[in-house]
Parts: C-alpha cells; sequence; structure tokens
C-alpha cells in the first residue's frame, strides 16, 4: 500500500481546524458497495486494497420497525406486528403509528438501549479514528415510523406527539452514544438524516428551530462530553439549516450534495466553521464521466474546500454502485490521495 492511514488525532485536528493533515483524509471505501459490481467485484476490492481508510467503522445494531431479534421480542421501534401488505408499499409510504392514540403503548414499551448485541463486531483499535454508526436519526426515524405524507403534516396537527416521540428517540440515541464510548472507544458517532431535497429542505427553517434543534443539541451536546464528535449525512439542498447546525456544534456534515448547492459559496460562507466530508457526485459524474472527468472533479472539490487548518475530508456523496466504470472508481481513488496530498489545504 503506497499511503498510510492517517491516525486519529490527525483526523481529530482536521475535524476541529486545528490544522491540517499530510493530505486530505479519504473515507472512500465505506460508500463504495463492492458486492453489487458483479463480476467485476473483484477488480474493485484490487482498487481499495492499495489505498487506506482513514477510519474504522463500528456497526450499531438498532431495532427493525416491527421485527424484533429472537433474543428480545421486545427490540423493536412499535409494539405492533408488521400488517399484511406492509412490503408492498413504498419505504416512505409505509406506517407503523398508523394512528397517534397509540403512541402511549409504543412509548411504554420502547426498546431498550442497553441491549445486549447493540455491539457485535468491534474492531480491534490500530491507531485509526473509530467512527461508531447508525442510520435514521430524527426526521428519517420519524418518516419511517409515520409515513413521508403524515410525518410532514404532523408539524400541524400534532405536534406534541411529534415531541414525544422525539424525546423517546433522543434518550434513546444518548444511550448508543455513551455505550459506544465505554465499550468501542468512539472517537465520533455518524448517523443520517436527509432533510433535503433537490431544489430545498423538506420543511422550513422554523419547523427545523421548534422541532429539531433541542434534540439535536442535546444529541451533539452529549457527544462531545463523552469526548466524541457528532457526524451527519444530510443528502439534498440543507444549506437553510447549515447556520442552525453550526450553531448547534455540529462538527461533520456529508455531502454537500453536487447539483442542490454551490459548493464554493457554502466553502466560503461555511468552510471555517464545520468540517465538511465532501462526497463526490455519484449521480452523473461517476456513472457517466470519463475518468478525467472524475480527476477534474475531485481537484475542484479540492481547490474548493481545502484549508490550511483542515476542516475538509473526501468521500462519495452516497453509495458507488455497480453502474460506476471500474476506470473511474480508479482515477477516484487515485487522485484522491494525489491532489489530496500535494499541498494538503494550500491549493
Amino acid at each position: 500500500m503506497k499511503h498510510a492511514p492517517l491516525t486519529s488525532e490527525k483526523l481529530a485536528s482536521v475535524i476541529e481546524g486545528r490544522g491540517a493533515a499530510e493530505r486530505v483524509p479519504v473515507l472512500l471505501h465505506f460508500w463504495v458497495d463492492v458486492d453489487d459490481f458483479g463480476e467485476r467485484a473483484g477488480e474493485v476490492r484490487e482498487i481499495l486494497s492499495r489505498y487506506p481508510e482513514d477510519a474504522q467503522y463500528i456497526s450499531t445494531n438498532l431495532p427493525g420497525v416491527w421485527d424484533a431479534p429472537g433474543d428480545d421480542p421486545s427490540y423493536r421501534w412499535v409494539n405492533v406486528d408488521k400488517p399484511e401488505g406492509a412490503d408492498a408499499a413504498g419505504i416512505d409510504a409505509r406506517v407503523a403509528i398508523t394512528d397517534w392514540a397509540d403512541l402511549d403503548g409504543v412509548v411504554a414499551e420502547f426498546p431498550d438501549a442497553n441491549y445486549p448485541r447493540l455491539f457485535t463486531e468491534i474492531p480491534e483499535s490500530d491507531g485509526r479514528y473509530r467512527l461508531a454508526r447508525w442510520w435514521y436519526c430524527l426526521f428519517e426515524r420519524h418518516w419511517q415510523l409515520r409515513g413521508m405524507t403524515n410525518a410532514l403534516m404532523d408539524y400541524y396537527t400534532n405536534p406534541d406527539e411529534v415531541h414525544r416521540l422525539f424525546r423517546a428517540v433522543t434518550d434513546f440515541y444518548k444511550v448508543v452514544m455513551e455505550r459506544a464510548r465505554a465499550e468501542t472507544d468512539a472517537d465520533g458517532v455518524f448517523t443520517s438524516d436527509d432533510l433535503g431535497t433537490q431544489g430545498g429542505p423538506f420543511f422550513s427553517p422554523q419547523i427545523f428551530a421548534d422541532f429539531y434543534a433541542p434534540y439535536y443539541r442535546e444529541l451533539i451536546d452529549k457527544a462531545h462530553s463523552l469526548g466524541m464528535h457528532f457526524w451527519l449525512h444530510a443528502c439534498g439542498n440543507i444549506e437553510p439549516f447549515l447556520p442552525a447546525f453550526i450553531d448547534l456544534g455540529l462538527d461533520v456534515i456529508h455531502p454537500i450534495q453536487k447539483y442542490t448547492m454551490d459548493e464554493a459559496e457554502i466553502a466560503h460562507k461555511y468552510g471555517a466553521d464545520i468540517c465538511v466530508w465532501a462526497g463526490f457526485d455519484v449521480q452523473r459524474t461517476i456513472p457517466w464521466g470519463s475518468p478525467e472527468d472524475v480527476r477534474r472533479e475531485v481537484r475542484y472539490l479540492v481547490d474548493t474546500y481545502a484549508r490550511p487548518d483542515g476542516r475538509l475530508m473526501l468521500t462519495a456523496g452516497n453509495a458507488v454502485k455497480g453502474d460506476c466504470p471500474t476506470a473511474s472508481i480508479d482515477a477516484l481513488f487515485d487522485e484522491m490521495f494525489a491532489y489530496g496530498g500535494a499541498s494538503s489545504g494550500q491549493h
């Protein structure tokens, strides 16, 4: 392997704006869906084997919506069984809490975050940054349980119930973070909330301030109290929420999705205040562009976001799937390490 992985301390320095490392950190393996490449999977694995991943990932075994593990029938988000035909609906159209009148029972039988198998595979520490992760935080958990259409109406029709649900899931996540620190020695936690569409957020800044900011503040403050960073994946145009997230103390934002926001403007306004885990475009450039297009876009991301004090890491904007040419994946890795290390933060 030509490059050595960065240490946990170097990654923390980049995240906190205390100084760039000798190269821009790259955390790309996580987003490459190798199995989706079929007969080309071996080629992709070979490419990945040439480059380090600048973090270790710790998966978190969170509850399912209706289905519970055999060793704890209560470890699920709702206290009812999956209705017949639920799987026929789109993911965002499935409704687990069909009537808010059922919330008392859901909360009374909420899953216990002290579930023994919360972490089933904990990698041995090797000096890299350790990142505990789970998908779905507040908004995504809300629509997962209520369905998207109901969720977007609930802020107006049932605000008290939304707050009760967010209170319960926030308390659950806080225990997860405590355990992540104590049991896995995690340096950070990473979760997701796709708050934006291609054109703008799903809801207004006022809705964010009323329903989301208080609970995000608790979660971020909790992470910091435990000596951890808080990382968030949020697809779509979330620019109206970035000042609030910075005020809340969010450490890392991913991906600043291309074609939804102006990267140069984001970097100018917010680059000094939050670490951007810049996500390379997976909608157009990686599947349809040439390897040189890929290299050009990597250079653009570095030139746009890199700073002498750090605050930049590189990755993909979402999963790199089997529609991507192998040569473009090779170019993506090579350019991230070559150009990202050419003068780290000095382009």
